[in-house]
């Protein structure tokens, strides 16, 4: 049995879930979410806690098995608490500015890249050290707007420079050297 699918996912104060067929719904303080799962795994509310039970051990019903419990603890952790991704902006003359809701970046190119937040979504910007964090109630939302913005400069193997996550390691390249 999946050892991620039989854990129960707690339910926390202020979190509302309602189950209809294979639709569930999730509400909380950050939002509410919804999403349809395969009928091949049940899901019910016991103790609190959300369960998630497979009807047969074919491969295909194993596999939504703690796939589908890992939605549903990533649906109600979103509504509760929320997600972030932190990238940051390395390179001279690099930055980030926060205009409104929307951020520019201004990372190189000849003209300032404007991007804006989706439904769900807030940017923050510290100029100070020059990171911006993303966050949300829905964590695919979350990492993909963070990988878009990313993708707008991506970090380069020679200097380094460029958007990156936090903490995120660069494979650094030695470049050419002068012959003598």
């Amino acid at each position: 049995m999946s050892r991620i699918g039989r854990l129960p996912v707690i339910i926390p104060d202020g979190v509302e879930v309602k189950i209809n067929g294979s639709e569930i719904r999730v509400k909380g303080p950050k939002g509410e979410m919804q999403r349809l799962f395969s009928p091949l795994v049940s899901v019910e509310i016991e103790d609190n806690q959300v369960v998630v039970t497979r009807s047969s051990d074919e491969a295909t019903v194993r596999s939504l098995h703690g796939t589908t419990r890992a939605l549903i603890n990533n649906m109600i952790t979103g509504v509760s608490t929320g997600f972030a991704k932190v990238l940051e902006v390395q390179g001279v003359g690099y930055r980030v500015e926060q205009t409104g809701d929307n951020i520019t970046l201004h990372v190189g190119y000849s003209h300032p890249v404007v991007i804006e937040p989706p439904e769900g979504i807030t940017f923050e910007v510290d100029n100070r050290t020059r990171q911006l964090k993303v966050t949300g109630y829905d964590k695919e939302v979350v990492g993909q707007i963070a990988a878009n913005i990313r993708e707008v400069r991506p970090p380069e193997p020679y200097k380094g420079k460029g958007i990156r996550y936090l903490n995120e390691r660069v494979r650094r390249k030695a470049g050419k050297t002068a012959r003598a």
